[in-house]
Parts: C-alpha cells; structure tokens; sequence
C-alpha cells in the first residue's frame, strides 16, 4: 500500500517527529511503501498566491512544481496520513495551506456538468491523523476539534463517505509523562502495523 505522510511540526527534534518515525516503522511491519513530507523542513509556503487564486477554476490550477509534485503523491497514494500539534483547535497553518494549494479541482475535486462537486481521490482507503493537544480531552470537545473535523469529515467527502478514517490523539500532553509518551508512540505503530482497508472504531 502506498501511504502519504504529511508533517507539520516545526522543530525536528519534536514529539511530533517522534510520532512520524512511529507511523513509518509501523508502515514498515505491515510492508507498505511509506512516502513522507515535512512541510517546515522543505519550506513549503502556506500561502496561495494571487495568481494561484486566480487560476484555481482554470485547467492549470497548480502553478508551483513543488505543489505539483505533492499533488502527484497524493493521487498514487491509498493512505493518507497527518501528523501534527493542534493550536487554537486548528492544525498549523502551513498544513492548512498545504490543503488548500495542493487539494485543488482535478486533485482532490472536480466539478460536473451541473458545476456539483464530485470526489476525486476515490483511490484513498484510509484518512489518518494523528495530533497533540495541550489541552484535556473534554476541552478540545468543547471546542469541536477543527482539525478533526476537517480531515475527517470535509476531506473524507472527497475521497468518498464510505472512506474509513482513524483518529488517534495525544491530550493534555503538556502534563504527560514519559511513560504516557512512550505508550502513545507504541499505540501509534501498533495502529499501523495493522493498517488495512476495513472501517475503524
């Protein structure tokens, strides 16, 4: 299986990378080809540009190579997997801009004769995601977990309703310790290890 890893920490030497090097040893057990892209390290740019913007309903929406280039990862890949902290109940906005440069019609998207929406990564099995939180579990509900929601259920619809997706979650991690640590890295290479194509809890 061909998984997508996509990064979004700042500091190589985070949990957040941690968690990474568990997805891809995970990956590794279950034999699957693991591709992984660190925004921050690669400088991605967040920002879409006007002449991004203005050519998003064209027939070339992707004017960046490097956009390109991610775009075609994620049309080969059946598992997409995102490893980032959650602030103000949002991930980083390098990975919100990630979406919005690469995910464009064509991509993740296209629209019918009707101009309706209609999926176009219908090759996608899995949406995984994986992401820190200062706060307890009870807050974050609270404030409905944009992150989740995004990747859960917005990018789901453009992979298909059907597309089964995985949530794991590291709460209150600023007052976990070590050996809470060490359990969630665990947790998060058993999951996938044992990553395939039938629905998760």
């Amino acid at each position: 299986m061909e998984v997508l890893v996509v990064c979004a920490h700042p500091h190589e030497n985070s949990f957040n990378h941690a968690i990474v090097e568990s997805v891809e040893r995970g990956c590794a057990r279950a034999k699957h080809h693991t591709t992984t892209l660190d925004l921050y390290a690669i400088g991605f740019p967040a920002a879409m540009s006007t002449a991004e913007h203005r050519a998003y309903h064209g027939d070339h929406p992707i004017l960046d190579p490097l956009v390109a280039e991610h775009a075609a990862l994620v049309q080969q890949a059946q598992t997409l997997v995102f490893v980032y902290p959650t602030w103000w109940s949002q991930p980083p906005a390098i990975l919100r801009g990630w979406l919005e440069r690469v995910l464009v019609p064509g991509v993740a998207f296209r629209f019918d004769d009707k101009g309706k929406v209609r999926p176009g990564m219908q090759h996608v099995r899995r949406i995984i995601g994986v992401s820190t939180y200062g706060a307890p579990w009870t807050y974050v509900k609270l404030l409905n977990d944009g992150g989740r929601r995004m990747l859960t259920r917005a990018l789901r619809m453009n992979c298909g309703v059907r597309t089964p997706t995985t949530w794991i979650g590291l709460y209150a991690m600023d007052s976990a310790g070590d050996r809470e640590r060490a359990a969630f890295l665990d947790r998060v290479e058993h999951r996938l290890a044992h990553l395939h194509g039938a629905p998760s809890s």
